[in-house]
């Protein structure tokens, strides 16, 4: 007889809530992925979003399981474009990686992008080598490269640009 494998309900919502912050936090610092001082620039997104709800211009989709955040995506229109959309983070909790809530995170972006209008979405990230992994999930959602801007970040670390056409 073997045990049942414990069901874990993943919910995804709009809304930002101030208890997300810390756990954006978390989930942000403890990726690994991002510099120290890109760390404050994903909290003025958050702290935006909640500051002014609606009517920010970041829109955010949150991944709660087990009634804690697993990750979030942040995403707005393009200031000047029409219907261009940029995906501004992505991230998910390191322990849950690689169980398709990014896919997910990803997918109920572009489906909100699509119902405003939007046509295109864009997404970067470093060129460098610990970035591989980030490059082969936006391939696995369907994104190609738009371009690359050579030593962008700092020296030997470039600015790869994916789009991805609605």
């Amino acid at each position: 007889m073997s045990a049942a494998t414990p069901h874990h309900e993943l919910i995804l919502r709009e809304e930002l809530v101030p208890a997300d912050r810390a756990e954006i936090e978390r989930i942000v610092r403890e990726s690994k992925f991002f510099r120290d001082d890109e760390i404050p620039v994903a909290l003025e997104l958050v702290d935006d979003r909640l500051a002014k709800g609606a009517a920010s211009d970041y829109k955010f989709v949150v991944a709660v399981r087990d009634g804690k955040v697993a990750g979030y995506c942040c995403y707005g229109l393009i200031p000047v474009s029409v219907h261009s959309y940029d995906i501004y983070w992505i991230a998910v909790d390191p322990a849950l990686q690689r169980t398709g809530i990014g896919k997910k995170l990803m997918a109920a972006a572009e489906d909100r992008i699509r119902a405003a209008g939007g046509r295109r979405v864009y997404v970067e990230t470093s060129s460098k080598g610990q970035y591989e992994a980030t490059r082969r999930f936006y391939f696995s959602c369907a994104y190609v490269v738009a371009g690359v801007l050579e030593e962008f970040y700092a020296p030997a670390d470039g600015k790869v640009i994916f789009v991805k056409v609605l």
